[in-house]
């Protein structure tokens, strides 16, 4: 069944096409794009990870 768009522009479930992983010289989350491999974005506004994310092992 489908559903409706949220009304607030938040996002429902999971960023497709990317994914983060920790940096531990800078000790900063980096986003890289799962097609091309290329960092996208470091997340300096705190220390915990971007939301909706997946993680890389």
């Amino acid at each position: 069944m489908a559903t409706n768009p949220p009304k607030d522009s938040s996002r429902k479930g999971a960023v497709r096409d990317r994914s983060q992983v920790f940096n531990p010289k800078t000790n900063k989350w980096v986003k890289r794009d799962s097609n091309t491999g290329r960092f996208m974005d470091v997340k300096t506004s705190s220390d915990k990870p971007f939301k909706g994310v997946r993680k890389e092992k």
